[in-house]
């Protein structure tokens, strides 16, 4: 016999949410940030856009639970130094090649302020730690993770936005060959 026990709030809460959010990231990769709506979002979940603005408040507040993002960086300590860049970037690439958010910021982040902003609190928040770990002068770790991300986010962009045809064809393999001498050398090696 079927149960016929209404669902609890929570419960409904929780699907109307991830509802929201689903149709959000798919809403903000397809057509970036500004012309992304709140009630067209509504409207792909199959809910009213007061729901969204019930939960979210603002189109921003939305954008930003959307392209929430935990890029789980490695703990580069207990790593042999030399090791570091190649760490990074096979975690990177298994990242982007496992997340659709990824791309979406990507996209949102190049073309729109609330996107850049969210890039620069991912790279506050999370890279500049992780690179703190490898540089040999705490001084430098800015710049440092700075050009760290020039070439992970030069990589994701060729390779998962505008799927340049040789970025898409290359191995992960060989990704990380070419990438993380460059990655290693801007983390480790001395000051020019």
């Amino acid at each position: 016999m079927p149960d016929n026990k209404p669902t609890a709030p929570s419960r409904r809460s929780d699907t109307t949410r991830a509802a929201i959010l689903h149709a959000a990231r798919e809403r903000f990769a397809a057509d970036g940030y500004e012309r992304a709506t709140i009630r067209t979002i509504a409207r792909d979940a199959g809910i009213d856009p007061s729901m969204v603005m019930r939960y979210y408040g603002s189109k921003e507040g939305l954008f930003a639970a959307a392209v929430a993002v935990d890029l789980k960086l490695p703990d580069l300590g207990p790593l042999p130094r030399d090791e570091v860049g190649s760490a990074l970037v096979t975690h990177f690439l298994a990242m982007w090649e496992d997340n659709e958010v990824l791309t979406a910021l990507l996209r949102v982040g190049a073309t729109n302020q609330a996107g850049a902003e969210r890039m620069q609190g991912i790279f506050q928040e999370q890279l500049l730690p992780v690179a703190r770990q490898a540089c040999p002068d705490p001084e430098q770790v800015p710049v440092r993770a700075a050009l760290t991300a020039t070439q992970l986010l030069g990589m994701a962009l060729t390779r998962y936005v505008l799927r340049l045809p040789p970025a898409v064809a290359l191995s992960r393999q060989e990704i990380v060959a070419w990438l993380a001498p460059t990655v290693q050398r801007y983390l480790t090696a001395p000051n020019p």
